[in-house]
C-alpha cells in the first residue's frame, strides 16, 4: 500500500499547486543541518539498487554543492525538492550545484552536476546547475535513462543538457544555456510548456541533435514552450538559432511555441562551414507525443500526466 500511496503523491500535489516541504511519507530526507543526510549523493548511496519497492528522496530547502549519480537500480526512484509552489520551477528551494568541465580532462557525461542511469527515474522541483561558465563543454544534467523532470530548472552555458539514452519527458521546466545547450544522440525527449532561456552571446544554439542514422530513436520536440532572453540578459537580435546539427541525420521539432526575437529568422544553421552535416537531417513538421515517446508512453513509470 505505500509504494501505491506515494505513486499517487506527485499527482495530487500537482492537481492542487500545492506545496511540498517537508519529506512525503516513506522518503529518505536530505538538509544542510537536521536531515537524515546532509548530501544527495548519500540518501542515494543509502538506497537499494536490487529492492523492487519504490523508493523516494526528499531535498530540503538549500544548496548542496556536489556531483550527484544515481545508478541502474530495480526500483522507480523519486527526487522532491521543497518548493511553495509543485506546479512551477520558480519557488523551488533545492539547488544542486557544481562546476565540473571537459577542462578537468572529463567525458560530458562526467561533467554533469546531476547523473541520471536508473530507469524510472522521477524529479520534481529541483534546481540543477554547472557554474563553470563559458569556455568548455559544462553539464547541468546527463541523462541515460527513462526518466522524466517536473518542474525543474538546468542552468549552464555550453552542453547544460546531455538527454543521451532513453525515453525523456522535461514538463514545465526552465532550461537555460548558450552554446549547444540541449544535445545528445540517442535519446527520444518531448520538451512540454518549458522555458527555453538563452544568455548574452554573439551567437548561440538551443541544440545539437547527435542523431547518427535514421534508424536512431533520437528526436527532440518541444511543444507549448517558450524561447527568451534569459533574466538580467541583453541578447542581440537573431543571434540564436533554433538549433545545428551535431550528426547528420539530426532530428528537432519545435511547435506551438511562441519565441521572441533572439531567434534568427533562418531558424536553423549548419553545424560548421566546409562540414555541414545537414545531408539528411529532419528540422520542423509537428508530430504527437506518441511519435516520439511511443504509444505506452502514458502509463510508463517516469511519466506524470498531471504535469502536462
Amino acid at each position: 500500500m505505500k509504494s501505491s500511496l506515494l505513486a499517487l503523491l506527485p499527482l495530487v500535489a500537482t492537481a492542487l499547486g500545492a506545496s511540498r516541504t517537508s519529506p512525503p511519507s516513506g522518503c529518505l530526507s536530505v538538509a544542510n543541518s537536521g536531515g537524515q543526510y546532509t548530501t544527495i549523493q548519500a540518501a542515494v548511496n543509502a538506497l537499494s539498487t536490487t529492492s523492487t519497492a519504490a523508493q523516494c528522496i526528499f531535498i530540503g530547502a538549500g544548496t548542496y554543492t556536489e556531483q550527484v549519480l544515481v545508478p541502474a537500480r530495480s526500483a522507480k526512484l523519486t527526487i522532491y525538492g521543497y518548493t511553495a509552489d509543485t506546479s512551477s520551477y520558480a519557488g523551488n528551494k533545492a539547488i544542486i550545484t557544481s562546476s565540473k568541465s571537459q577542462a578537468n580532462g572529463l567525458s560530458n557525461d562526467e561533467t554533469a552536476t546531476l547523473r541520471v542511469k536508473a530507469a524510472n527515474f522521477k524529479l520534481y522541483n529541483v534546481n540543477v546547475n554547472n557554474g563553470y561558465g563559458k569556455g568548455s563543454q559544462a553539464v547541468a544534467l546527463s541523462a541515460y535513462a527513462d526518466s522524466g523532470y517536473y518542474a525543474c530548472s538546468f542552468t549552464g552555458y555550453q552542453d547544460t543538457l546531455l538527454a543521451q539514452q532513453g525515453n525523456q519527458l522535461y514538463s514545465k521546466c526552465l532550461i537555460q544555456g548558450a552554446t549547444d545547450f540541449i544535445f545528445g544522440q540517442h535519446a527520444p525527449a518531448w520538451f512540454d510548456k518549458c522555458d527555453i532561456r538563452v544568455l548574452a552571446s554573439s551567437v548561440g544554439y538551443v541544440t545539437a541533435s547527435g542523431r547518427p542514422s535514421s534508424s536512431d530513436a533520437n528526436y527532440y520536440v518541444f511543444n507549448g514552450c517558450t524561447i527568451a532572453a534569459a533574466s538580467g540578459n541583453t541578447v542581440t537580435k537573431g543571434a540564436y538559432y533554433l538549433g545545428r546539427p551535431w550528426a547528420a541525420y539530426a532530428r528537432v521539432v519545435v511547435q506551438k511555441t511562441s519565441m521572441t526575437s533572439v531567434i534568427n529568422s533562418a531558424g536553423w544553421r549548419i553545424w560548421n562551414t566546409g562540414d555541414e552535416r545537414t545531408s539528411n537531417v529532419v528540422f520542423g513538421d509537428a508530430v504527437s507525443i506518441a511519435t516520439v515517446l511511443g504509444s505506452g508512453y502514458a502509463s510508463a513509470g517516469w511519466y506524470d500526466g498531471a504535469y502536462m
